[in-house]
């Protein structure tokens, strides 16, 4: 054990480490000189065709080939909108300081670009199952767009094994922790509770895991911004401080001890572009395997959902956490970190709600997480198999299995393979955008072209 242990600890300094940081930034910055920084010049366009257009009937429409559009990024969504945007800022803040949240924005911005430009990808290379559903992701776009099905192929290997991890046992083990924690219940009851709702969602496979998030998401993160808003609302006085805060500790060029000018800012960067990427999951590949499900025949349309949640997830909830810690002065103390630190921050606003406020948000975000992510790894699976519906079934059951091991047990190494499996997720997806980019390029240019 501590021989794979160390392997991944290797493993994981490379995926993660500055390189491959930059690829994901350099992507980004690519694709968005290549649409002509579509995120900036089509901003309204893209609030009007998505959250503002959520209502309008072509959002919700939907037939055999696949789930309506808003159900599409609701799952996607789900899976995105996970304990990250709370534990995981908080700890952006912590070990990268206050000036982690701007570049957090800044990957979010150049994330979106990333985001539209895999969405729209796996509409245009996706197929049809046996049942006559959509299927698509990064594996079918490398596959059938750039040639390469052994790429493909590890695509989806590394995509399914960080399903198991990252969107299953380490959200359950969140919601143990947090239920144990504020209401005293047994882990074990948690999970038995957790297994039960997971298998009656998951084995009823996609239009049912899309029904449940179409309902659920829309309420988890309404319920989180009013009550960030709330807490802010009441320090409203401390907001201007905040961001100033933010913006000049983004620009600190402290030194380490014994070394160069610039370490503040380096930490401040790694830290702000890492934590941004596991909030928005722009570049990973795994949200566009949701969005290829829909049955929308534009993918231009469907991709410009995804620009909008990296903007959700990341411009809006992340800074609404990083308000409530900063407004709050719980973080000066340096002792917490986390959802504690979370926790602490909105219990000084809010006494006696604001734990509630965390536990609740963590239930829902890593339940809907649980539920998203498992449409990928069987999506993945069927895939790997050929269209085969009974290793479908078979990776469901594993899959349903996982959420009870998460919350009655200890996660330190499954967490740290998955955390490996999503930087390794990332690179053959990245690639295959890099070598499609044309291909956005021009449907980006004939969509427009059209208005």
């Amino acid at each position: 054990m501590e021989f794979i242990s160390e392997i991944n600890a290797a493993v994981n300094g490379v995926v993660w480490g500055p390189i491959m940081l930059a690829f994901l930034i350099g992507i980004g910055l690519f694709l968005s000189a290549k649409t002509g920084f579509l995120q900036f010049r089509k901003f309204g366009y893209m609030l009007k065709n998505t959250i503002f257009g959520v209502f309008t009937k072509e959002q919700h429409a939907k037939d055999q080939s696949g789930v309506s559009p808003f159900q599409a990024v609701a799952t996607a969504m789900a899976g995105t909108i996970g304990t990250g945007s709370i534990a995981g800022l908080a700890t952006a803040i912590m070990s990268g300081g206050p000036g982690a949240v701007f570049w957090m924005w800044v990957s979010a911005l150049l994330g979106m670009a990333t985001k539209y430009a895999e969405i729209l990808l796996s509409l245009k290379y996706r197929e049809k199952n046996e049942k006559g559903e959509w299927v698509g992701g990064p594996m079918y776009y490398i596959k059938n767009g750039l040639r390469l099905k052994w790429l493909a192929v590890l695509f989806a290997i590394f995509a399914m094994i960080a399903c198991l991890g990252t969107g299953n046992a380490t959200q359950s083990n969140s919601i143990a922790v947090a239920l144990e924690s504020t209401a005293g219940i047994a882990p074990w009851i948690t999970g038995a509770v957790l297994t039960v709702i997971a298998a009656a969602v998951i084995l009823g496979g996609m239009r049912r895991i899309a029904s449940v998030n179409e309902k659920l998401v829309p309420f988890m993160a309404l319920f989180y911004v009013v009550c960030s808003l709330i807490a802010v609302a009441l320090n409203f006085d401390k907001i201007p401080a905040a961001f100033a805060l933010i913006f000049r500790e983004a620009f600190n060029f402290k030194a380490a001890a014994g070394g160069a000018a610039g370490y503040g800012i380096m930490l401040a960067m790694h830290y702000g572009f890492s934590r941004g990427v596991f909030s928005n999951e722009a570049g990973l590949g795994s949200a566009p395997i949701a969005h290829a499900a829909s049955s929308t025949k534009d993918p231009v349309r469907q991709g410009l959902w995804g620009m909008f949640e990296v903007f959700f997830t990341t411009i809006i909830i992340c800074t609404l956490s990083a308000l409530v810690i900063f407004t709050s002065g719980v973080w000066t103390a340096g002792d917490l970190d986390g959802a504690a630190l979370s926790i602490a921050s909105f219990n000084s606003i809010l006494p006696g709600v604001g734990g509630v406020v965390v536990t609740l948000s963590t239930v829902f975000f890593a339940l809907s997480t649980i539920l998203g992510w498992a449409y990928y790894g069987e999506v993945c699976m069927e895939f790997l198999s050929n269209k085969s519906k009974r290793a479908v079934l078979i990776y469901r059951c594993i899959y349903v299995v996982f959420v009870f091991v998460g919350a009655v047990g200890s996660l330190d190494l499954i967490w740290s393979i998955s955390e490996t499996m999503n930087g390794l997720m990332a690179i053959p997806n990245l690639i295959g955008i890099f070598g499609l980019y044309k291909v956005i390029k021009s449907a980006t240019k004939e969509h427009f072209n059209r208005l």
